[in-house]
C-alpha cells in the first residue's frame, strides 16, 4: 500500500510539473520549432508569398546563391560589419569595466551613461542616431564639426561613411550590457594574485597582459560569442538608419533576408539565406567554443 501510494504521489508530482511547463513547451513548439522546420522545408521550394504559389525546387535555391552577386556583396558587408563591431565592442567594454572596477572617479556617472543605451529601445536608439547623423549643417554632429573648423559629411548617404556610422551606432547600443558582464568578472578576480604581481614589480601593462586578461578570458570568450551572434543578426539599425543603402553598401545578411522575403516575396530563396546564416553562426560559435581551453585561464 505504501509503495502504491508513493508511486501515485510521484505520478501526481510529475503531472503537476508537466502542467506548469506545458505552456512554455507549446509556445516553443508553435513559435520557434515549427517555423524553423518550415524554413528548412521552404528552402527547397520556389515559393512566392505574394501569389501564394509553391513548387518543389530541390537544390535550385542553393545553386542560385553562387550566381547571386548581391548575396556575395551582402556577405562581404556582413563580414565588415562584424569585424568592426566585435573588436571595438570588446576593447571598449573591457577598458570601461577595468576603469569602473578599479573604483576610479566618476564611476556612478560612467555606469549610467554607458548602460543607458542598453535599456533604450533599438528603434528609438536608431532614430536618435539617424537624427544626430543628418547631413549638411542641420545635423548636431555636423554642426559641432563645422564649429571646430572641420568638414561635414553626409554620414548615412555616403558609401565611405555609412558602414562606419552604423557600426559605431551598434557598438554604443550594446556596450552597456558587455560592460556589466565584464564588471562582474573584474570584481571577482582573485586580488591576492594581482597583489602578488604588483609586489613582484609588474607594471600596469604587464599586469594586464599576464594576469588580468588570462583571468578574464572566460568572460571575454562568452562576450565574444554573444557579440558575434548579435552582429550577424542585426536588423533594426540597418533598416531605420540606412535601409541597406547607399547602393547596398550597408545591406547585411538579415536585411537581405527581409528584402527577399517581404519586398521581393521570394520566400523560398529567403529561407535558403536563413539556413546559410544559421550555418555560418553555428560554425563561428563552435570554432570560438573549441578554442576555449587554449585561451581560458581555467581548465576543465
Amino acid at each position: 500500500m505504501q509503495q502504491s501510494s508513493l508511486r501515485s504521489q510521484q505520478r501526481l508530482e510529475a503531472a503537476t510539473g508537466y502542467t506548469f511547463i506545458a505552456p512554455q513547451l507549446i509556445g516553443f513548439a508553435l513559435f520557434v520549432l515549427a517555423p524553423l522546420v518550415m524554413i528548412f522545408v521552404y528552402s527547397f521550394q520556389q515559393k512566392n508569398l505574394l501569389f501564394g504559389t509553391s513548387e518543389f525546387a530541390g537544390l535550385a535555391n542553393y545553386k542560385e546563391l553562387f550566381k547571386d552577386d548581391l548575396f556575395w556583396k551582402t556577405m562581404g558587408n556582413t563580414l565588415v560589419f562584424s569585424l568592426g563591431v566585435v573588436p571595438l565592442n570588446l576593447v571598449l567594454s573591457l577598458a570601461i569595466a577595468l576603469y569602473v572596477g578599479g573604483g576610479s572617479r566618476g564611476v556612478g556617472f560612467v555606469r549610467s551613461i554607458i548602460f543607458l543605451p542598453a535599456i533604450t529601445s533599438g528603434v528609438a536608439w536608431s532614430i536618435v542616431c539617424k537624427y544626430l547623423l543628418q547631413g549638411g549643417d542641420t545635423g548636431p554632429i555636423n554642426w559641432f564639426l563645422l564649429h571646430l573648423g572641420l568638414s561635414a559629411h553626409n554620414w548615412l548617404f555616403e558609401k565611405g561613411w555609412a558602414m562606419g556610422s552604423v557600426i559605431v551606432s551598434r557598438v554604443l547600443k550594446n556596450l552597456g550590457m558587455n560592460v556589466l558582464i565584464f564588471i562582474g568578472a573584474v570584481l571577482n578576480m582573485p586580488q591576492d594574485v594581482i597583489e602578488a604581481g604588483k609586489i613582484d614589480g609588474a607594471g600596469h601593462a604587464r599586469l594586464f597582459w599576464k594576469i588580468k586578461l588570462p583571468l578574464l578570458m572566460p568572460s571575454v570568450l562568452m562576450v565574444m560569442i554573444v557579440t558575434v551572434i548579435g552582429s550577424m543578426r542585426v536588423f533594426d539599425t540597418i533598416k531605420l538608419m540606412t535601409d541597406g543603402g547607399p547602393e547596398g553598401s550597408t545591406m547585411v545578411m538579415v536585411y537581405y533576408i527581409y528584402h527577399k522575403a517581404f519586398k521581393m516575396f521570394d520566400t523560398g530563396f529567403a529561407s535558403t539565406l536563413s539556413i546559410v546564416l544559421f550555418l555560418i553562426v553555428l560554425v563561428l560559435t563552435l570554432l570560438q567554443w573549441s578554442v576555449r581551453k587554449k585561451v581560458s585561464y581555467y581548465e576543465n
